[in-house]
């Protein structure tokens, strides 16, 4: 619902900002001029006032409404801007909440003397606390770039990167078109007349005549010998042979450490620096991750990942710890983020005892809602249901009363689906077995998926966060049909036994026998080769597949009774959709009778603003739970699912 959201200094100058739809920078800049300079709408209102943004008015300007909060210290000032149509009651604590993360991650930087630029990767916190904030309600469609109305003179200094492209010309097909603008030039110098000119008597190879047409009485087959026998139309009149003595490109040869096996000496690495160039080449290409940054170290050594929820909640509760004054939120609706939903229910308040017959429109509205949010339809029932189980009966009071149930058994509802049945504790299970005191041997761990959802980035994720726990770590490249996967793990393998020997954690090898092989018996030699060398841990990437592919998914079943992994996480992507209900039944089932999935990876978390529906949908339809999200393109990338 946001168009756009900005954090700078009374002077001007963004620190960050985010931006849903393109916004004018004088809508901005006519905001600080009108509060802050001229002080317009708040009489006396300077740098120095450190106010929340429900005691300050809001500032608006053509169509669109801009609130915001300040804080007197470090003279920010944080700004929401959106529609003047829509009635987003939950900006005012989104500002808040914002403005207490900013200033508690990166107010060290802003205090430093004459800084100018926040170095701050505050993205995920924004994005988590929209999530939060808005909850249900429905996300701001792709629009088109908007023309705001205004005076021309506010224009004049906007810089803008959105540029118009020219209008095709007319009468010219798509490939006309690029030939055109690729011969057009902006020089003013024409260009020159080629010195073979076309003679002005066409010659016969010249001359157009049209092709017949199927009455013409003329046969395929000699129309094909007549337009055989034609000369190409060269400036001569001679057609030019090809040369069948032409020397072919001669095939470059890769070794097995990805380097070319050639003698002309041709560069072919151009991220490496030159010999002119003066800059500093690091020593090594792989850049070192900061595991604090992902994960915490408990007493006992173990490293846990974090969870983004609770490292937000927990800034968010040590700011107000220490608020001498702390007054509750007034409205129910800012806190619960269920404003849409709510919305639904406005015409049953009164004072009255619902019954099912009030509840169905606004049951239905709810189910297209979640439908929107990327929710399959029968876990949008079953959240339906919930909600109206805990609704039937109860007498409405004020919309206050109302929208509180509804957030209360929406809750109740997503937290009897997401909840796990058995214990998540990856690591207790890894230790359990390698420590066995009779049968030690290596835990094994597969990875499945369609295509394209990011295993062997998930598992490379994987294997960073079991090196922290200084295991020994074995991955089997058992996709033996697509091209380049066991060089993507050896690439993958390379930079985590960097990172593993800087850091002193653990160990990490791959296992690999090349393509063409069958994966089931690759993966239980690499079982093998991991019990014989000691090694705590196996990972085991596969080869993606189609789920609606009978042949290639009945392979699994086999592969899950040669290698014996003991756990099989399948990894799903946030932006599946609803689809994501059908691939994770097919999974399910496709090991066997006694055998399924044990635990959801959903990765690309970070491409996504509301990741919840594929969450609820692949949840409810095989009673799996959600194991780790995938946040993000490093390492370190890698978080746990808190549902309480």
């Amino acid at each position: 619902m946001l168009d756009g959201f900005e954090i700078l200094t009374t002077s001007g100058v963004v620190l960050w900002s985010k931006s849903y739809a393109p916004l004018s920078s004088g809508l901005i800049n006519g905001f600080l001029k009108d509060v802050f300079i001229e002080e317009k709408v708040l009489p006396g209102a300077t740098a120095a006032d450190d106010t929340a943004a429900a005691q300050n008015p809001s500032y608006k300007k053509e169509k669109y409404t801009l609130r915001w909060a300040s804080v007197k210290d470090l003279g920010l000032v944080f700004v929401a801007v959106y529609q003047s149509l829509l009635h987003l009651s939950w900006v005012d604590k989104l500002l808040d909440n914002i403005r207490v993360l900013f200033v508690d991650l990166y107010g060290d930087q802003v205090k430093r003397p004459h800084s100018s630029v926040v170095e701050c990767d505050f993205d995920d916190y924004f994005d988590q606390q929209v999530r939060e904030l808005e909850g249900s309600t429905e996300k701001a469609p792709q629009r088109p770039p908007k023309i705001v109305h205004g005076d021309p003179d506010s224009f004049a200094d906007t810089n803008t990167n959105f540029e118009v492209p020219p209008p095709p010309i007319p009468g010219l097909l798509s490939g006309q078109r690029t030939a055109t603008s690729a011969t057009t030039s902006t020089d003013a110098t024409p260009t020159s007349t080629p010195d073979t000119s076309r003679p002005p008597t066409p010659s016969n190879g010249h001359l157009l005549s049209a092709k017949p047409g199927r009455g013409s009485g003329v046969s395929r087959r000699a129309r094909k010998a007549a337009s055989a026998t034609q000369p190409s139309a060269g400036g001569d009149g001679k057609a030019k042979e090809k040369s069948t003595n032409a020397k072919s490109k001669k095939m470059r040869r890769w070794d097995a450490d990805g380097m070319a096996d050639e003698d002309d000496n041709v560069p072919l690495d151009y991220s490496a620096t030159s010999d002119t160039d003066s800059r500093p080449v690091s020593s090594s290409g792989v850049e070192p991750i900061d595991a604090t940054a992902s994960g915490t170290r408990t007493g006992k050594g173990q490293y846990l990942l974090k969870d983004l929820d609770s490292e937000v909640h927990s800034i968010l509760q040590h700011a107000n710890e220490k608020k001498a004054q702390h007054a509750p939120s007034k409205s129910g609706v800012v806190g619960s983020g269920i404003g849409a939903i709510s919305g639904l229910f406005r015409s049953v308040i009164g004072g009255k005892v619902l019954t099912k017959e009030d509840l169905e429109k606004p049951m239905k509205g709810m189910e297209e809602h979640l439908l929107n949010k990327n929710v399959a339809r029968e876990a949008a029932v079953r959240l339906c249901e919930g909600v109206e189980r805990e609704l039937i009966g109860t007498k409405t009071g004020s919309f206050e009363s109302i929208n509180t149930t509804i957030h209360t058994s929406m809750e109740s509802s997503l937290r009897k689906i997401l909840t796990p049945t058995t214990s998540l504790d990856i690591l207790h299970s890894i230790t359990s077995i390698t420590n066995h005191p009779s049968h030690p041997r290596p835990y094994s761990i597969s990875i499945v998926g369609v295509n394209g959802v990011g295993k062997s980035t998930s598992l490379s994720k994987l294997a960073f966060f079991l090196l922290q726990n200084n295991f020994r770590i074995l991955i089997a490249a058992c996709d033996t049909f697509r091209s380049g996967a066991v060089e993507q793990l050896r690439v993958h393998a390379r930079n985590l036994k960097e990172l593993s020997e800087r850091e002193q954690l653990g160990y990490i090898e791959l296992y690999e026998k090349g393509y063409g092989k069958d994966a089931a018996h690759i993966a239980k030699d690499a079982v093998t080769y991991a019990k014989q060398n000691q090694f705590d841990v196996v990972l085991i990437d596969t080869a993606g597949r189609r789920h609606n592919d009978a042949r290639l998914m009945s392979s699994l079943e086999k592969f899950a009774q040669l290698a014996q992994p003991d756990k099989i996480l399948m990894v799903g992507e946030a932006l599946v959709g609803t689809d994501s209900v059908a691939q994770a039944r097919a999974f399910n089932q496709a090991f066997g009778v006694k055998r399924g999935i044990d635990g959801f990876l959903i990765s690309k978390c970070d491409t996504v603003g509301e990741m919840v529906g594929v969450l609820v949908s692949m949840v409810h339809a095989t009673g799996v739970p959600v194991v780790f999200l995938g946040v993000g393109q490093l390492y370190g990338d890698l978080r746990t699912l808190n549902v309480g």
